[in-house]
């Protein structure tokens, strides 16, 4: 079973936008993984427009399942990530002032910083993944950084997939079976939701995570948390 990762980022983003502590992130924190989810990913940025760098450290005391930390590893977010020890952190390569992550990483252009990054996150005991569009020759120069796993940018499947266009899955079903090959470990994310969810990870062979966030909260408004991380749980079995 592909285990699901409940990214937060949308309920920092809620409470923000009145002050105060209402939604309460902490206690939304562990509501989720009462209702099933294996683990809670945050993505902070340098403006903090949603998660906070202090939610991070008061996150890593109720997270009991997996502390996913997902953003660009400049000097700030390194050194968040040492002191909160996550069992995971996600590199992605956000540029300043992006509303949400638009890209994978250039695998091969920035090898040597990214192997530099995963190396110090591995010294820590902290597995790494790396953020990467589905492409070979990503997959292929990813492989060389040594880091642990992958996250396969899902925008692109999403966006076919609502035209009804199916065959969109094929080039992460190629880059999933080259990373199979190469022993990394699968993740997936980006515009990923109820819709989509099941095709896709009946489709890409060896997926092991999914971090899912602005869908299944939208879909919460509606449909209540509770209820909506359960639909997710069976659709991933």
């Amino acid at each position: 079973m592909t285990k699901l990762s409940v990214n937060i980022n949308k309920i920092a983003t809620l409470r923000n936008a009145r002050g105060g502590n209402v939604p309460d992130l902490l206690k939304v924190a562990t509501d989720i993984q009462k209702f099933g989810a294996q683990g809670i990913t945050i993505h902070p940025r340098p403006d903090e427009r949603h998660i906070r760098y202090q939610d991070a450290r008061d996150l890593k005391s109720i997270v009991y399942t997996e502390f996913n930390i997902e953003g660009n590893p400049q000097h700030n977010f390194i050194d968040l990530v040492l002191e909160c020890k996550p069992e995971q952190v996600t590199l992605v390569p956000d540029a300043i002032g992006a509303i949400t992550s638009s890209a994978g990483w250039d695998t091969v252009k920035n090898q040597a910083y990214l192997t530099e990054m995963i190396q110090e996150f591995q010294r820590n005991g902290i597995r790494t993944s790396i953020f990467v569009d589905p492409r070979l020759d990503m997959i292929e120069g990813a492989k060389q950084t040594g880091t642990d796993r992958i996250e396969l940018y899902t925008e692109a499947f999403a966006h076919q997939f609502s035209l009804g266009n199916k065959s969109g899955i094929d080039p992460y079903v190629k880059a999933a079976v080259l990373a199979n090959e190469f022993g990394l470990g699968i993740n997936a994310g980006h515009d990923l939701s109820l819709e989509n969810i099941q095709f896709f990870s009946q489709n890409i062979p060896g997926l092991l995570e999914v971090s899912i966030g602005h869908a299944l909260i939208a879909e919460s408004l509606y449909l209540g948390l509770e209820n909506v991380v359960n639909m997710y749980l069976q659709k991933l079995k």
